[in-house]
C-alpha cells in the first residue's frame, strides 16, 4: 500500500519536549490513518494503569477466570496501553500483518495493522493471533488539517515506524529511540517554530 503524498500514515509522531498537552507529553504515536479527512493514531509508549490483558479478557467474557491460567504465554504478555484520549473505553489491537480479519482489519504502512473486534482477542487468547500485538484503550484523533497545523506549530516530529519501536516492551526507551532515529539530540530541540 503506497502512502499518499504529504500524509504520514504508517509513520510515528514524536511529541516535542515542550508539548503543552500533558496527555501527549513524551508520546510516540503510530499513525494508523492520515488523509485530508483527518488523522487517527495509537500512542505506543504509555501504559494503561491498573489493568492487564488477562483482566480485559475476563471482563469481556473472552475467557473465564478459571481458564486464565491456561492462556498461552504470548497472550499473557500482550501489553495494554493508553492509546489516546478519544473513546478510552474502546479497545484497539495494533498488530503485525501476519493476522487479518476480513472486513475488520485496517492495513496501515510498515507491515502493521489495526483491528478493533473481540475476534482478535479470542484469537490471541487461543494462541492463533498475530506474532506481535499491543492492545490500546482509546486513540488519538485529529480533525481535517489539525495535525498539519500542530506540526507546523512545532508540536510534533515524525519518523519511520518499525516493529521494534512499536512492539518492544521497553516503553520508557521508545521516546528516546524515536528521536534517535532522526539523528537529533533532544536537548537541542527548540520550542520556537521556524518558517522560511
Amino acid at each position: 500500500m503506497e502512502r499518499m503524498e504529504g500524509y504520514l500514515e504508517g509513520q510515528c509522531l514524536i511529541a516535542m519536549p515542550q508539548m503543552g498537552d500533558t496527555r501527549f507529553e513524551r508520546a510516540v504515536v503510530f499513525l494508523c490513518a492520515h488523509s485530508a479527512e483527518g488523522a487517527m493514531g495509537i500512542i505506543v509508549n504509555k501504559p494503561a494503569r491498573n489493568i492487564s490483558f488477562v483482566d480485559l479478557l475476563t471482563q469481556l467474557n473472552v475467557i473465564d477466570e478459571e481458564n486464565a491460567i491456561r492462556l498461552p504465554e504470548s497472550a499473557r504478555n500482550v501489553p495494554v496501553h493508553n492509546g489516546g484520549p478519544v473513546e478510552t473505553g474502546r479497545g484497539f489491537v495494533l498488530h503485525t500483518s501476519d493476522f487479518m480479519l476480513k472486513e475488520a482489519t485496517l492495513v496501515t504502512g510498515n507491515d502493521v495493522c489495526l483491528t478493533a473486534t473481540v475476534e482478535i482477542l479470542r484469537a490471541i487468547a487461543n494462541g492463533h493471533g498475530p506474532s506481535q500485538a499491543l492492545l490500546a484503550l482509546g486513540y488519538a484523533g485529529w480533525a481535517p488539517g489539525q495535525l498539519e497545523q500542530e506540526i507546523s506549530n512545532n508540536g510534533w516530529l515524525h519518523c519511520e515506524a518499525d516493529h521494534d519501536l512499536l512492539f518492544n516492551g521497553d516503553l520508557e526507551a521508545k521516546y528516546q529511540r524515536a528521536i534517535q532515529k532522526l539523528g537529533i539530540d533532544p536537548l537541542l530541540l527548540s520550542s520556537a517554530a521556524g518558517h522560511a
